[in-house]
């Protein structure tokens, strides 16, 4: 059924026919495809299709002048209108219009656009049996991509990744279009032809390996060939030259052949260059430049792992401490070697130039990493300067010269003083003292010279005595004439 009409009688339904109402249909507009396309139930009233050629894509609504009369047809009437519209179906294909295109994209662009393809659908504009939905056939590697339009239904037609023009420079595709809904019948789907023209570009040289690792001693030398670095060139259609150069090398440590790409020292190299090593690795950038047109540069990673040698001897840290004289706390001096293993530890520790008649060392771990400085006797206030040896497991020595303050205190120094001294400075009592001395020393001169002046005979001046000198605040921990390393 399509529909039902109803009409009302206030007479008597029920002991006469004055109310028994049967419908009729007494017009039908538009006539076509045929005069009678629809039948009404003369009792229920209800509208049905009477006859198969309905096409909404041709008459997509029906009016019907339907009459209502009692006595069952043969009484009074009344008439009424009933409009029926059709609903779509799929039973229009998308067609495309035109069936061949041609389109251009520049080689290595994804998401660029190539064509648009146009189609017509005669069902119900903006319904699942006019959207349109496209297939690629031919595209195993999906290198396309076609999407549709929403507003237009046309179908937009793109690259999904890169074309390589060396390897490829035309493509053909089928593309069908078939609609959202299924279709109704045996309707089959439309095709076109796409010819899509890879055009070429110049592209950047490429680096082979993207990243090289080479391994180096840090003590390689200057002047001497690390490896060869290249590109190859990828436009195989074209004659181009490659040129190299160094785009980062933050210690200035290589140079390369700008035709050759060899790349070689220009200075020494440092693992323990903490500054631009990290990790014993040293990375730097290179490029590669074509003449092509446009110019086109492709960039190359070199990493350098740089194998350790023993150059460094250890050192104590720290260098400067304070004691107190009276029940004076020992000091742990830590050994540090920026060498890698076995060119480290175990350190080997060896007080020289005399200083063991006052200080004495031990180790302070197991590993033999550390040391604890402390005085063997009761010493007096002042300066010491003590000489240390340190020695790493391959033997590499350096002597280093500790400046130790032995200050007048307890324990733990905390508020370092010592005779005459304090740890920032003189006091102002003793530079009240020098200032005065050396104003007594003027005073003295000026009237030597006045009495030299007033006597013909020349007298021994006026020296003070061998044993009036004053005490030195420095201790040298030093027996007989040794030569000192720093």
């Amino acid at each position: 059924s399509v529909m039902q009409v109803s009409a009302t009688d206030a007479d008597d339904d029920v002991n006469t026919y004055n109310a028994a109402i049967a419908y009729t249909i007494l017009s039908q507009d538009p006539e076509l495809p045929h005069k009678n396309m629809f039948t009404v139930n003369r009792d229920t009233g209800v509208i049905s299709v009477l006859t198969s050629g309905l096409d909404r894509e041709s008459y997509p609504t029906y009016t019907l002048v339907v009459q209502a009369a009692d006595l069952q047809g043969e009484g009074l009437s009344t008439t009424a209108k009933a409009v029926i519209t059709v609903l779509d179906i799929n039973d229009n294909a998308p067609i495309f219009n035109p069936t061949m295109y041609v389109g251009q994209v520049p080689e290595n662009e994804a998401n660029a656009y190539i064509t648009t393809l146009k189609v017509t659908d005669n069902d119900a504009p903006h319904t699942p049996a006019w959207e349109a939905v496209y297939t690629i056939v031919n595209d195993p590697e999906q290198q396309f991509v076609i999407t549709t339009d929403p507003m237009t239904n046309d179908g937009i037609l793109k690259t999904a990744k890169g074309l390589d023009f060396e390897a490829k420079q035309q493509y053909i595709l089928y593309v069908t279009v078939v609609n959202v809904d299924p279709f109704e019948g045996s309707l089959a789907p439309s095709t076109a032809t796409v010819t899509v023209e890879v055009i070429d570009v110049n592209e950047a040289p490429i680096f082979v390996p993207p990243e090289k690792v080479v391994e180096v001693p840090e003590d390689f030398g200057v002047g001497l060939e690390i490896t060869s670095y290249t590109a190859r060139e990828p436009d195989t259609f074209m004659e181009q030259k490659i040129t190299y150069r160094i785009w980062r090398d933050t210690a200035n440590w290589l140079e390369i052949n700008p035709e050759t790409g060899v790349i070689s020292t220009r200075a020494e190299m440092d693992r323990e260059d903490t500054e631009h090593v990290k990790n014993s690795t040293y990375t730097a950038l290179i490029i590669a430049t074509d003449d092509g047109s446009p110019i086109a540069t492709g960039t190359g990673t070199l990493v350098l792992i740089l194998s350790d040698v023993n150059d460094n001897a250890p050192i104590p840290e720290p260098r400067s401490m304070q004691f107190c004289q009276r029940n004076p706390q020992p000091h742990v001096i830590n050994i540090i070697d920026p060498d890698l293993p076995p060119n480290t530890s175990p350190f080997t520790a060896e007080l020289t130039h005399g200083a063991s008649v006052n200080w004495t060392i031990e180790y302070n771990d197991p590993g033999q990493e550390s040391l604890i400085l402390k005085p063997k006797k009761p010493l007096g206030f002042g300066e010491y300067k003590i000489n240390l040896k340190l020695m790493d497991n391959q033997n590499k020595d350096q002597v280093t010269t500790l400046d130790v303050l032995v200050c007048d205190c307890e324990g733990a120094v905390h508020n370092c003083m010592k005779s005459g001294y304090v740890e920032a400075g003189l006091q102002v009592p003793a530079i009240l003292g020098i200032l005065g001395g050396i104003l007594a020393l003027l005073i003295l001169v000026l009237l030597l010279l006045l009495f030299l002046r007033r006597r013909t005979v020349v007298k021994e001046p006026l020296l003070p005595p061998d044993d009036d000198t004053r005490d030195n605040v420095y201790y040298y921990d030093e027996e007989g004439g040794g030569e000192e390393d720093q």
